[in-house]
Protein backbone atom coordinates (compact mmCIF):
# COMPACT_ATOMS: atom_id res chain seq x y z
CA UNK A 1 0.00 0.00 0.00
CA UNK A 2 1.75 3.48 -1.10
CA UNK A 3 1.52 6.42 1.01
CA UNK A 4 0.48 9.82 -0.75
CA UNK A 5 2.08 12.64 -0.64
CA UNK A 6 -0.72 14.47 0.78
CA UNK A 7 -0.92 12.23 3.85
CA UNK A 8 3.17 11.81 4.15
CA UNK A 9 4.30 14.48 6.98
CA UNK A 10 6.41 16.88 6.42
CA UNK A 11 8.89 16.75 8.92
CA UNK A 12 9.34 13.13 7.55
CA UNK A 13 9.73 13.94 4.30
CA UNK A 14 12.35 16.33 5.37
CA UNK A 15 14.35 14.22 7.69
CA UNK A 16 14.45 11.46 5.36
CA UNK A 17 15.93 13.72 2.82
CA UNK A 18 18.50 15.07 5.12
CA UNK A 19 19.96 12.34 5.96
CA UNK A 20 20.34 10.99 3.16
CA UNK A 21 21.80 14.40 1.75
CA UNK A 22 24.53 13.47 4.92
CA UNK A 23 25.03 10.33 3.97
CA UNK A 24 25.82 10.96 0.20
CA UNK A 25 27.76 14.13 1.57
CA UNK A 26 30.02 11.97 3.83
CA UNK A 27 30.91 9.38 1.34
CA UNK A 28 31.82 11.91 -1.45
CA UNK A 29 34.15 14.09 1.35
CA UNK A 30 35.89 11.03 2.52
CA UNK A 31 36.40 10.22 -1.29
CA UNK A 32 37.77 13.62 -1.45
CA UNK A 33 40.10 13.64 1.47
CA UNK A 34 41.20 9.99 0.84
CA UNK A 35 41.82 10.93 -2.63
CA UNK A 36 40.32 7.76 -3.56
CA UNK A 37 38.71 8.76 -7.09
CA UNK A 38 40.35 9.32 -9.96
CA UNK A 39 37.08 10.85 -11.76
CA UNK A 40 37.36 14.08 -10.83
CA UNK A 41 40.91 13.89 -11.75
CA UNK A 42 42.40 13.74 -8.31
CA UNK A 43 46.12 11.70 -7.76
CA UNK A 44 44.87 8.43 -5.77
CA UNK A 45 46.48 8.22 -2.76
CA UNK A 46 49.17 5.54 -2.37
CA UNK A 47 47.10 3.82 0.46
CA UNK A 48 43.83 4.02 0.05
CA UNK A 49 41.11 3.22 2.75
CA UNK A 50 39.75 -0.33 1.66
CA UNK A 51 36.32 -0.19 2.25
CA UNK A 52 36.11 -4.23 1.78
CA UNK A 53 39.19 -5.22 3.29
CA UNK A 54 39.33 -8.23 5.99
CA UNK A 55 42.74 -7.25 7.29
CA UNK A 56 43.23 -7.39 11.34
CA UNK A 57 43.14 -3.40 12.61
CA UNK A 58 45.76 -3.03 14.81
CA UNK A 59 44.75 -0.84 17.99
CA UNK A 60 46.26 2.50 17.91
CA UNK A 61 49.12 3.04 21.36
CA UNK A 62 47.63 5.02 23.78
CA UNK A 63 49.96 5.33 26.05
CA UNK A 64 50.68 6.43 29.46
CA UNK A 65 47.58 8.75 29.66
CA UNK A 66 45.49 5.34 28.95
CA UNK A 67 46.21 4.37 32.08
CA UNK A 68 45.05 7.27 34.18
CA UNK A 69 42.57 7.07 36.95
CA UNK A 70 38.97 8.68 36.10
CA UNK A 71 39.81 11.37 38.69
CA UNK A 72 43.22 11.83 37.43
CA UNK A 73 41.49 12.65 33.76
CA UNK A 74 38.91 14.77 35.50
CA UNK A 75 41.24 16.81 36.89
CA UNK A 76 43.16 17.00 33.24
CA UNK A 77 39.93 18.41 31.58
CA UNK A 78 39.24 20.61 34.26
CA UNK A 79 42.64 22.05 33.75
CA UNK A 80 42.26 22.34 29.77
CA UNK A 81 39.05 23.84 30.28
CA UNK A 82 40.10 26.23 32.32
CA UNK A 83 42.93 27.52 29.63
CA UNK A 84 39.80 27.78 27.28
CA UNK A 85 37.86 29.95 29.43
CA UNK A 86 40.71 32.42 30.29
CA UNK A 87 41.34 32.38 27.24
CA UNK A 88 38.25 33.41 26.49
CA UNK A 89 38.89 30.68 23.16
CA UNK A 90 36.95 31.71 19.55
CA UNK A 91 35.26 29.29 18.01
CA UNK A 92 35.22 27.06 20.28
CA UNK A 93 33.71 23.49 19.57
CA UNK A 94 33.60 20.71 23.13
CA UNK A 95 33.52 17.16 22.73
CA UNK A 96 31.51 15.79 25.25
CA UNK A 97 31.42 11.81 26.04
CA UNK A 98 33.55 8.89 26.87
CA UNK A 99 36.35 6.83 25.07
CA UNK A 100 34.94 7.25 21.29
CA UNK A 101 35.36 11.10 22.02
CA UNK A 102 38.15 10.86 23.67
CA UNK A 103 40.91 9.30 21.82
CA UNK A 104 39.28 11.45 18.85
CA UNK A 105 42.51 11.84 16.95
CA UNK A 106 42.89 15.50 16.95
CA UNK A 107 44.29 15.81 13.47
CA UNK A 108 41.18 14.64 11.80
CA UNK A 109 38.44 16.91 14.14
CA UNK A 110 36.64 19.62 11.45
CA UNK A 111 39.30 23.01 10.59
CA UNK A 112 37.88 25.99 11.41
CA UNK A 113 37.31 25.55 15.23
CA UNK A 114 39.27 25.90 18.01
CA UNK A 115 38.48 22.43 20.02
CA UNK A 116 38.09 21.04 23.51
CA UNK A 117 38.14 17.43 23.96
CA UNK A 118 35.90 16.09 27.21
CA UNK A 119 36.12 12.69 27.00
CA UNK A 120 36.69 10.08 29.17
CA UNK A 121 36.92 6.19 28.82
CA UNK A 122 34.64 4.30 30.41
CA UNK A 123 32.10 7.14 31.03
CA UNK A 124 28.46 7.05 31.70
CA UNK A 125 25.39 9.06 31.25
CA UNK A 126 25.40 9.63 35.11
CA UNK A 127 29.18 9.99 35.38
CA UNK A 128 28.90 12.81 32.58
CA UNK A 129 26.06 14.70 33.64
CA UNK A 130 27.90 15.10 37.43
CA UNK A 131 31.09 16.91 35.47
CA UNK A 132 29.04 19.01 32.95
CA UNK A 133 29.86 21.77 35.48
CA UNK A 134 33.84 21.41 34.27
CA UNK A 135 33.68 23.37 31.23
CA UNK A 136 30.66 25.95 32.63
CA UNK A 137 32.78 29.37 32.09
CA UNK A 138 33.73 28.28 28.53
CA UNK A 139 31.83 29.98 25.79
CA UNK A 140 31.37 27.30 23.18
CA UNK A 141 29.49 27.85 19.64
CA UNK A 142 29.21 24.13 19.35
CA UNK A 143 28.54 21.03 21.60
CA UNK A 144 28.78 17.81 20.11
CA UNK A 145 27.42 15.27 23.08
CA UNK A 146 27.59 11.14 22.49
CA UNK A 147 27.03 9.27 25.26
CA UNK A 148 25.27 5.91 26.42
CA UNK A 149 27.25 2.79 25.26
CA UNK A 150 29.14 2.25 28.80
CA UNK A 151 25.51 2.51 30.66
CA UNK A 152 24.41 -0.56 28.13
CA UNK A 153 27.45 -2.44 28.74
CA UNK A 154 26.67 -2.25 32.38
CA UNK A 155 23.13 -3.45 32.39
CA UNK A 156 21.14 0.04 33.19
CA UNK A 157 18.02 0.51 32.04
CA UNK A 158 16.58 2.78 28.68
CA UNK A 159 14.81 4.79 31.24
CA UNK A 160 17.64 5.55 33.24
CA UNK A 161 19.75 6.28 30.22
CA UNK A 162 17.04 8.58 28.54
CA UNK A 163 16.51 10.33 31.78
CA UNK A 164 20.00 11.48 32.36
CA UNK A 165 20.20 12.26 28.42
CA UNK A 166 17.22 14.73 29.54
CA UNK A 167 19.12 16.29 32.61
CA UNK A 168 22.45 16.86 30.18
CA UNK A 169 20.62 18.76 27.63
CA UNK A 170 18.54 20.66 29.96
CA UNK A 171 22.25 21.60 31.90
CA UNK A 172 23.58 22.18 28.86
CA UNK A 173 20.94 24.34 27.22
CA UNK A 174 20.67 26.56 30.66
CA UNK A 175 24.63 27.23 30.72
CA UNK A 176 25.39 27.43 27.78
CA UNK A 177 22.37 29.13 26.14
CA UNK A 178 23.98 30.47 23.16
CA UNK A 179 25.69 27.52 22.31
CA UNK A 180 24.30 24.93 19.34
CA UNK A 181 24.10 21.79 21.68
CA UNK A 182 24.31 18.30 19.07
CA UNK A 183 22.91 15.38 20.73
CA UNK A 184 24.76 12.13 18.48
CA UNK A 185 23.23 8.87 18.45
CA UNK A 186 24.71 5.63 19.73
CA UNK A 187 27.18 3.72 18.06
CA UNK A 188 26.53 -0.12 17.30
CA UNK A 189 28.77 -2.23 18.25
CA UNK A 190 30.71 -5.51 15.99
CA UNK A 191 28.67 -8.59 17.74
CA UNK A 192 29.89 -11.57 16.99
CA UNK A 193 32.87 -10.14 15.52
CA UNK A 194 34.09 -8.49 18.38
CA UNK A 195 37.33 -8.92 20.39
CA UNK A 196 37.04 -5.69 23.14
CA UNK A 197 37.94 -7.18 26.87
CA UNK A 198 34.30 -6.87 27.83
CA UNK A 199 33.10 -8.90 25.22
CA UNK A 200 30.56 -11.18 26.68
CA UNK A 201 28.97 -8.04 28.37
CA UNK A 202 28.64 -5.91 25.01
CA UNK A 203 27.45 -9.15 23.43
CA UNK A 204 24.09 -9.09 25.63
CA UNK A 205 23.07 -5.39 24.37
CA UNK A 206 21.73 -6.08 21.36
CA UNK A 207 22.46 -3.85 18.37
CA UNK A 208 18.38 -3.51 17.36
CA UNK A 209 18.02 -2.03 20.90
CA UNK A 210 20.85 0.37 20.63
CA UNK A 211 18.62 1.54 17.15
CA UNK A 212 15.73 2.25 19.14
CA UNK A 213 17.21 3.87 22.11
CA UNK A 214 18.61 5.89 19.05
CA UNK A 215 15.05 6.53 17.69
CA UNK A 216 13.94 7.58 21.30
CA UNK A 217 16.74 10.01 21.93
CA UNK A 218 15.98 11.74 18.86
CA UNK A 219 12.73 12.25 19.61
CA UNK A 220 14.00 13.88 23.13
CA UNK A 221 16.40 16.10 21.46
CA UNK A 222 13.38 17.56 18.92
CA UNK A 223 11.13 18.11 22.02
CA UNK A 224 13.91 20.07 23.74
CA UNK A 225 14.92 21.69 20.99
CA UNK A 226 18.78 20.71 20.45
CA UNK A 227 20.20 19.23 17.46
CA UNK A 228 20.57 15.62 16.72
CA UNK A 229 23.30 13.90 14.37
CA UNK A 230 22.46 10.30 13.51
CA UNK A 231 25.64 8.44 13.05
CA UNK A 232 24.67 5.24 12.99
CA UNK A 233 23.57 4.19 9.52
CA UNK A 234 27.48 5.67 8.72
CA UNK A 235 28.72 2.65 10.75
CA UNK A 236 26.36 -0.48 10.01
CA UNK A 237 26.98 -3.19 7.75
CA UNK A 238 23.97 -5.16 5.87
CA UNK A 239 23.56 -7.13 9.44
CA UNK A 240 23.68 -3.45 11.26
CA UNK A 241 26.30 -4.32 13.02
CA UNK A 242 29.69 -1.88 13.45
CA UNK A 243 31.91 -2.46 10.39
CA UNK A 244 35.00 -4.17 10.42
CA UNK A 245 36.99 -1.16 8.95
CA UNK A 246 35.74 1.01 11.11
CA UNK A 247 36.59 -0.64 14.41
CA UNK A 248 39.77 -1.84 15.84
CA UNK A 249 37.76 -4.44 18.71
CA UNK A 250 34.19 -4.09 17.73
CA UNK A 251 33.52 -1.03 20.05
CA UNK A 252 36.33 1.10 19.73
CA UNK A 253 37.59 3.07 16.71
CA UNK A 254 39.72 2.69 13.92
CA UNK A 255 41.37 5.52 11.74
CA UNK A 256 38.91 4.67 9.23
CA UNK A 257 35.61 5.14 11.62
CA UNK A 258 37.07 8.62 13.16
CA UNK A 259 37.59 9.38 9.33
CA UNK A 260 33.55 8.88 8.70
CA UNK A 261 32.74 10.29 12.27
CA UNK A 262 34.99 13.77 11.07
CA UNK A 263 33.46 13.67 7.92
CA UNK A 264 30.22 13.78 9.17
CA UNK A 265 31.02 16.51 11.55
CA UNK A 266 32.29 18.95 8.85
CA UNK A 267 29.30 18.34 6.75
CA UNK A 268 26.40 18.27 9.58
CA UNK A 269 28.06 21.66 9.87
CA UNK A 270 28.08 22.91 6.60
CA UNK A 271 24.34 22.30 6.62
CA UNK A 272 23.07 22.61 9.87
CA UNK A 273 25.07 24.71 11.80
CA UNK A 274 25.75 28.10 9.74
CA UNK A 275 25.63 31.55 12.12
CA UNK A 276 22.39 33.16 12.03
CA UNK A 277 23.33 36.39 10.16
Amino acid sequence: MSTSFKTFPIWAFLSLLTNGILMLAVILLIWQQQKMTAFFGIITSPEPINLNSDRQIATPDLGRRHQLTYQQWVDILKQEAKVAADHRTPHLSILVGDSLSLWFPPELLPEGNNWLNQGISGETSNGLLKRLKIFDRTQPKVIFVMIGINDLIEGMSDGVILDNQRQIISYLRKVHPTAQIVVQSILPHGAEQTTWKGRDKLLGVANSRIRELNQQLQSISTKKGVKYLDLYPLFTNKQGNLRREFTTDGLHLSPEGYIVWRSALQIYSEIELKPQR
